[in-house]
């Protein structure tokens, strides 16, 4: 529960161009309906995009769902990470389990799978769109959005405001 600690959550894919940049910008957006007050940012695993926009695919299918990620830039997950965020999100399986080898002993964030969020879809990797076509961003977005929704929901009901 909040207890007067305001949530922040990271959501973490490989490169931190298409898929976490798209998940941070639906939880924005599904926060700031709720009116809660949380802060979001996104980083990879792998740090070769690090400063980066997101792909230009995840920022017109974000653009058209009405979110604007066009400002957000790529960066590595820090050790630092584990205890300034209250949640960190991975979205597929190796990301997790990268996220787990990295973690310091006295990381405080709870650590999951994003789409363990979604009743239905528990165990589930988002989709990597990154060598597909348009369409896999679609599919990317429809997920991501679906997981937001669901952790703003439980983030309130846990009593972060």
């Amino acid at each position: 529960m909040g207890d007067g600690v305001k949530a922040s959550v990271l959501f973490v894919c490989l490169g931190n161009i298409c898929r976490s940049p798209l998940a941070e910008g639906a939880f924005r957006a599904e926060a700031q309906r709720l009116g809660l007050e949380v802060m979001a940012d996104s980083a990879g695993t792998g740090g070769w995009h690090a400063g980066d926009p997101p792909d230009p695919r995840s920022v017109a299918v974000a653009r058209r769902n009405g979110v604007d990620i066009s400002g957000q830039r790529a960066r590595k997950v820090s050790k630092d990470d584990f205890r300034t965020f209250t949640h960190i999100y991975a979205l597929d399986h190796d990301n997790l389990e990268g996220l787990q080898a990295i973690a310091p002993r006295d990381a405080t964030a709870e650590l999951g799978l994003l789409l363990d969020l979604a009743p239905g879809h528990e165990g589930r990797a988002v989709a990597d769109p990154y060598y597909g076509d348009d369409a896999g961003f679609d599919v990317t977005w429809r997920d991501v959005t679906m997981a937001a929704k669901a952790l703003a929901r439980r983030l309130v009901e846990e009593g972060w405001r």
